[in-house]
């Protein structure tokens, strides 16, 4: 990973040259969806957590801002930013094209892959196929939701958005679905691996489709905030050199997320 920081630290030099005299907020608000574990949820002291926040906490450390952070659902991150009940958005949100023309991201903060999950043995697959007249659970304003409402659910899939992720998973095990497209960390952490997802696995391989899961996460700001988002991103640049990042990621991971690119 040596050289991509590298690569990273002169593109991030470059663009935060003429930032030093810029005036920066001295604290912001965070919107995070936090029932995606492990990269943002609430602990069981009522705390909001994850990978992804603490990745956050250490950038506004480095860019000496105050974070407040506030759970949101992640259909609600975009439009809560735009009307400015939220100065920056730390979740999975994914860096698509169509998110680009509504705000601005930083530079890529992780990235992850997409699958399907279904109950052990049932013998389905992540294609229109298989899935035809089936069931499938989606966080609403997802990735995965994006693509099932374009590719799946024209061809005769059943596509049933949710709230939240818990919610998927909860209407899974209950049977209410034949299966959940989500992140694969995700997927993993916090429901195959919990003793409610001990019948179930992942269903096929991993979803590539171009435009919708070939594309890293960022932070998400309003477009005007250049000076924020430029902060955040030299901020980035000094965690991934000085250990901070790596420290964090094998808090959670014993792979690079950063890079995770199969």
């Amino acid at each position: 990973m040596k050289n991509l920081f590298k690569v990273v630290s002169g593109l991030a030099l470059l663009s935060c040259a003429c930032l030093s005299d810029a005036k920066l907020p001295e604290s912001i608000k965070v919107g995070s969806d936090t029932s995606y574990a492990p990269f943002d949820f609430i602990d069981k002291n009522g705390e909001i957590t994850g990978f992804n926040i603490e990745i956050t906490k250490a950038l506004c450390e480095k860019a000496n801002i105050k974070c407040e952070f506030q759970s949101t659902d992640f259909d609600a991150l975009i439009p809560s930013l735009l009307s400015r009940k939220i100065d920056m958005i730390s979740s999975s949100l994914m860096m698509t094209e169509k998110r680009k023309k509504q705000i601005a991201f930083s530079d890529e903060i992780f990235l992850t892959n997409s699958r399907l999950i279904t109950k052990q043995g049932a013998n389905l697959l992540p294609n229109v196929e298989s899935l035809k007249g089936k069931r499938v659970g989606v966080e609403q304003g997802t990735s995965q939701e994006h693509f099932v409402n374009d590719k799946w659910r024209p061809n005769g899939v059943i596509i049933v958005p949710y709230q939240n992720q818990l919610q998927v998973f909860s209407d899974l095990v209950a049977g209410r679905l034949d299966a959940a497209l989500q992140d694969e960390v995700t997927g993993s952490y916090a429901f195959l691996k919990q003793p409610q997802g001990k019948d179930f696995a992942f269903a096929g391989e991993i979803l590539s489709d171009k435009g919708y899961f070939d594309v890293g996460v960022g932070l998400g700001f309003r477009k005007k905030d250049d000076e924020l988002r430029e902060a955040f991103n030299k901020a980035l640049v000094e965690i991934l050199n000085d250990g901070t990042y790596q420290k964090i990621n094998n808090k959670y991971f014993d792979f690079n997320v950063y890079s995770n690119k199969k």
